[in-house]
């Protein structure tokens, strides 16, 4: 089973590493971090770089692909190398899927015309203006398209995926494997949960961050 992940400049490290480190323990699983041009893709904070060790023209029809998040999606939205690419795997994929602002590009490429999707909490008025619904849940399924919210429900979208693809043993085995069982210190991780003054300090420092 061919899996790409699109990378781009300014992507978000984890809503990458999260799903690869589940999807990449998949039986069979072929997977590949693509980008327009192979080569080193650095996230937002410029730290840290991925290797796309493929063009997106050498994976064209991957079987399954997954999107991340990030500050660069906004860059994004009349660039034709990345949606038209999205517009033809989508068209012949199994499973679409994304993380957080990933569901960004998949609206703007036209794939959520009307679809329920997940994205980070911040950034639902961008997806409902692209066309989207917004759904304030962690996963999302509609058809063949799966949606995560903010970064880490990456996680939680791979293992749904898994469960579909091998069953729910093969998604409990990976998720013992890898050790998630998240105790987080705060009940803070939406904002529906969150106290309203982080909440709101969140907000002022905006959507841009998201």
């Amino acid at each position: 089973m061919q899996i790409a992940i699109p990378l781009y400049d300014r992507f978000t490290a984890l809503d990458a590493v999260g799903p690869y480190d589940v999807l990449g323990r998949l039986p069979g699983a072929d997977l590949a971090f693509v980008a327009v041009e192979p080569g080193p893709v650095r996230t937002e904070q410029r730290t840290l770089a991925l290797i796309a060790d493929k063009a997106l023209s050498e994976v064209p029809r991957p079987d399954i692909v997954m999107v991340p998040g990030g500050f660069g999606t906004r860059d994004l939205f009349d660039d034709e190398a990345i949606l038209g690419w999205l517009r033809e795997a989508h068209e012949h994929s199994k499973w679409t899927t994304s993380v957080c602002t990933g569901s960004l590009l998949l609206a703007a490429a036209g794939i959520l015309d009307g679809v329920e999707a997940a994205t980070h909490w911040l950034a639902r008025d961008e997806l409902a203006a692209l066309g989207a619904i917004p759904v304030p849940e962690r996963v999302v399924q509609r058809g063949k398209i799966v949606t995560a919210a903010g970064v880490s429900s990456g996680i939680d979208m791979a293992l749904h995926l898994v469960a579909l693809e091998a069953g729910e043993m093969a998604a409990q085995a990976i998720q013992l494997g890898i050790e998630y069982d998240s105790h987080p210190p705060f009940d803070a991780g939406s904002p529906e949960k969150a106290p309203t003054e982080v909440v709101e300090f969140m907000r002022t420092v905006g959507v841009e961050n998201a």
